[in-house]
């Protein structure tokens, strides 16, 4: 089914061939989680090319994708461009992706490929931006990990952990309920300086009495990505931090009300900025709203106030408002829905609660 639609946005016809670089694209197309290949596609037929250490990882993935795809070895990138012009011999043009392609192996391509070397832009990236249903239930099994690590987790944020010791256990535990990894580097970001960084990398910063902390994980499950943060408070909330928190969480809601098909993802972005400007804290919302969650944990489409994307079903995207000010904090939060034929479904179940427990101090 993917290489019928493949064959059918590609029409290359009698004379044309294509070369895909971009793991994400293949692994969709074939089912090949290996490291190293490239898909020749010519005459509606694929042809997998990859070196000895993953041809069986590559058969055994192929037939289990139940993949139509011919495997072949290739011991060094000068083979693979060899087996390349091969197997586009008597084509006229060769579609390549330039986002992948870097000049050197261009100028390479070009000498050894007697056919013209066209750019073939987002056509891949628009097919694997619609999920299936198999793919959204590996998603939503990836996003019920990371909620069940978090819900175990979230005890540590009272016991004066340090940001990478949560970090740490958070990993662990999505491993040992069945992800094959975090999606990416989880963020654990406490206190008035770390949390006031979005992507804030955790450190031996201990959590404290008063902190606002940001905890953004994710679980990875057969190659998809799962998206979701969440933001608490050590104590009670005083009022700053209150007006803050519940800005955002309004903020989210709306965003996620207007996650429906046909919708401009800028209009989504706007309607979490509306809320945050209303409350009057717009201007500590540094980010795009959101982004499309699949094979790649940042994906089409992009939820910002330029996009010009219009959401369909099966879609997968994030809605993730935030507020950051040095010498505050920040908070986000952060669920992953999935667009359906009359709105969206969230595919997150974690708590949205902010408070925790003051730290008991001892003597």
């Amino acid at each position: 089914m993917r290489a019928k639609r493949l064959f059918e946005t590609l029409d290359l016809g009698a004379s044309g061939s294509c070369l895909l670089t971009d793991l994400a694209d293949i692994r969709w197309l074939t089912g090949f989680s290996g490291s190293h290949a490239w898909l020749v596609v010519h005459n509606q037929t694929m042809h997998l090319l990859t070196d000895g250490r993953y041809v069986d990882q590559a058969q055994a993935e192929v037939i289990q994708h139940q993949a139509e795809v011919e495997i072949v070895e290739c011991r060094t990138q000068s083979a693979m461009q060899i087996a390349v012009a091969s197997l586009t011999s008597g084509a006229s043009f060769v579609q390549f992706q330039d986002t992948q392609v870097s000049y050197q192996l261009f100028q390479s391509l070009s000498t050894e490929i007697k056919a013209t070397l066209v750019p073939l832009h987002g056509s891949i990236k628009f097919l694997r931006r619609f999920k299936d249903e198999t793919e959204i239930e590996l998603i939503e099994t990836a996003c019920r990990i990371a909620d069940q690590a978090l819900d175990k987790c979230r005890p540590l944020l009272s016991e004066g952990q340090t940001e990478s010791d949560v970090r740490d256990e958070l990993d662990y535990t999505m491993r040992k309920l069945g992800a094959d990894g975090p999606s990416y580097d989880i963020i654990v970001a406490t206190g008035p300086t770390n949390a006031a960084r979005p992507h804030h990398h955790p450190t031996m910063t201990k959590i404290g009495n008063g902190h606002t902390v940001i905890i953004d994980v994710g679980a990875l499950v057969a190659g998809y990505h799962s998206d979701m943060t969440r933001s608490f408070v050590i104590g009670p909330m005083n009022d700053e931090q209150s007006r803050y928190y519940e800005a955002v969480h309004e903020a989210q809601q709306a965003g996620v009300a207007a996650c429906r098909p046909g919708v401009l993802a800028s209009d989504i972005d706007s309607a979490c900025r509306e809320v945050l400007a209303d409350a009057g804290l717009a201007q500590y919302f540094t980010h795009g709203t959101g982004h499309g969650v699949g094979l790649v944990i940042h994906e089409e489409p992009f939820i910002n106030s330029s996009s010009t994307a219009i959401l369909q079903p099966g879609d997968v995207v994030t809605v993730e408002p935030g507020l950051y000010r040095g010498g505050f904090g920040g908070f986000r939060v952060e669920d992953l829905v999935v667009i359906t034929e009359h709105g969206c479904r969230i595919l997150n179940s974690s708590p949205k609660d902010p408070t925790c427990p003051p730290l008991q101090l001892t003597i």
